[in-house]
């Protein structure tokens, strides 16, 4: 993968703070007295330091520079970080099983089905998988793609964004997203590919990979997801 300029990890905390959906993460933790948590795409470890409470954590992340910014975090030595993959995880079992920040989107077919095996085998038998992915119909990249251009301050000084999006086959919509840095007019790109599967996608995908989804919210306060909503929240069992 392409890392990410250091610059724009500086404020991904700041850009995703902590707030309901992580509160909904650290709930199932305690509500099925998780001993062993896997949280796979963890980026800078914000919510992954908060579940080492007497806990066995692990946080995983393919981006090196995400990974070296959770690894300086406070409570870091808590926590056994992993530059790498789903499939670059050896220890096991784990009770609950977390993908954050749209992490599903990130990862396309046919690698989002051979991670979901390796989860399976990672997961203790009734282990708890859960993740959010986005509802494809309510078509958010339109939505980002239509916003103009907004300009904020930061450690770095004023930084103007804006994205484009480009929709392709079969679910995937490649975004661009652009930050100049006004006091040297630098602009840095990030190009994500990010892949929308539907509700009866993902149920088929989570039962093939060896889970039984237990739940589909459509909010953080589980309300059960209609097909309205524009967060889909899984959570799935081993079995």
């Amino acid at each position: 993968m392409t890392d990410y300029d250091p610059r724009i990890i500086d404020l991904y905390d700041e850009d995703n703070p902590d707030g309901p959906d992580h509160d909904y993460y650290r709930s199932l933790a305690s509500l099925h007295r998780a001993q062993r948590i896997l949280d796979l795409g963890c980026g800078t470890g914000i919510l992954t330091v908060s579940f080492a409470d007497g806990r066995d954590v692990v946080g995983v992340d393919p981006s090196p520079t995400m990974i070296s910014y959770a690894r300086q975090r406070s409570g870091a030595d808590h926590v056994t970080w992993v530059e790498g993959y789903s499939s670059d995880v050896a220890e096991g079992p784990f009770d609950l099983i977390v993908m954050t920040g749209n992490v599903a989107q990130h990862i396309p077919d046919p690698q989002w089905e051979r991670t979901l095996k390796d989860l399976r085998r990672l997961a203790s038998d009734g282990g708890v998988l859960a993740f959010e992915s986005r509802n494809p119909s309510i078509r958010a990249w339109e939505i980002w793609a239509a916003e103009e251009p907004t300009t904020r301050n930061t450690m770095f000084g004023e930084i103007t964004e804006w994205c484009v999006a480009d929709e392709l086959d079969h679910g995937q919509v490649l975004l661009r997203s652009f930050n100049r840095f006004e006091s040297t007019k630098e602009v840095v790109e990030e190009d994500l590919l990010l892949t929308f599967r539907d509700d009866d996608l993902l149920m088929k995908q989570l039962v093939s990979a060896g889970f039984e989804v237990s739940a589909i919210w459509g909010d953080w306060d589980r309300t059960v997801f209609d097909g309205s909503q524009g967060v889909m929240v899984f959570e799935a069992r081993a079995v």
